[in-house]
């Protein structure tokens, strides 16, 4: 009995104390970046492009491009992977083959570097979709057959797929099965109880697996670097098929590819500081859309 007391309170604040290191690490880290960049954020950096040789001027290209192809990839990604969670909860035999691929599938995905994605991207939207499109078109200019907005927005919304699955199938999966039964026992059909029931009761997981996907999208620079970033550019993209910017692919142009690195550590703290602050408003969007949709689903 003494033996188990002692392991209880021993988990206890070893569980305590890990969370206590994690909360401490991550007000340590926070605490060095806004005291480093936010000297550094004024109007001129959050609205110029870069000069300079990047050691001067703002990041506004790179706000922009980092905001659009966030957008993209939640708008393609989020419904893509709802429709495959509904499918595979709804539609799919437990033991159909055909259900058991995709879930291998999306559990591969769920473990492949994240630069894979970038060289899948690479190989199927650039070099086959773009080029085919290209010369669809009659071949004379190079359009599609390039890294661009687009293709990388593409990328990325494979690479949080899994997320997004996994989330809307444990948000369906606690769905009570009596609101499913009840609505087909009253005539509705299988159609009409996912549009009726399912969906409105797992909203709130559907809006967790698009805040997951874009706190995950938002960061990666791996799976752009073959598929639309661009190294400097100081105008905004004015199509899909340009090429952008990104928050996070200019933070490591500023700290490995600067002539001048010491000359750009304020810069980089800055561009870390809105990375973080546009992630964590997205988040906050989504979130707050979420409890939208939560209270009027109760009410």
């Amino acid at each position: 009995m003494i033996r188990s007391k002692f392991m209880g309170k021993a988990v206890i604040w070893g569980t305590a104390l890990s969370a206590g290191l994690i909360l401490f690490s991550i007000a340590f880290m926070l605490t060095i970046i806004f005291r480093e960049g936010m000297g550094h954020i004024t109007w001129e950096f959050l609205t110029t492009p870069p000069s300079n040789g990047m050691s001067g001027g703002g990041i506004f290209p790179a706000i922009v491009g980092t905001f659009i192809m966030v957008v993209l990839m939640s708008v393609v990604g989020v419904p893509v992977g709802t429709i495959t969670a509904i499918y595979l909860t709804q539609y799919a035999r437990q033991n159909s083959l055909f259900a058991k691929w995709i879930r291998f599938a999306v559990n591969t995905l769920a473990g492949v570097p994240a630069i894979v994605f970038g060289l899948f991207g690479l190989g199927f939207f650039v070099q086959f979709v773009g080029r085919g499109m290209d010369q669809l078109g009659g071949g004379e200019a190079t359009v599609w057959g390039q890294p661009n907005l687009l293709w990388a927005s593409l990328t990325m919304a494979l690479l949080t797929l899994p997320v997004v699955i996994v989330s809307v199938e444990e948000a369906i999966h606690a769905v009570p099965r009596e609101l499913s039964e009840a609505s087909l026992a009253l005539g509705a059909t299988r159609w009409q109880t996912i549009w009726k029931v399912v969906i409105p009761n797992s909203s709130s997981g559907i809006m967790t697996g698009a805040i997951l996907a874009v706190s995950r999208g938002a960061g990666e620079v791996a799976p752009i670097l073959f598929t639309g970033v661009a190294y400097f550019l100081p105008h905004l993209p004015q199509s899909f098929s340009d090429q952008f910017m990104h928050l996070g692919y200019h933070l490591y142009v500023l700290t490995t590819q600067s002539a001048d690195v010491e000359a750009t550590t304020g810069i980089q703290y800055a561009t870390t500081l809105v990375l973080l602050i546009m992630t964590f408003a997205l988040n906050f969007s989504a979130t707050l859309l979420r409890q939208y949709i939560r209270n009027r689903t109760r009410n």
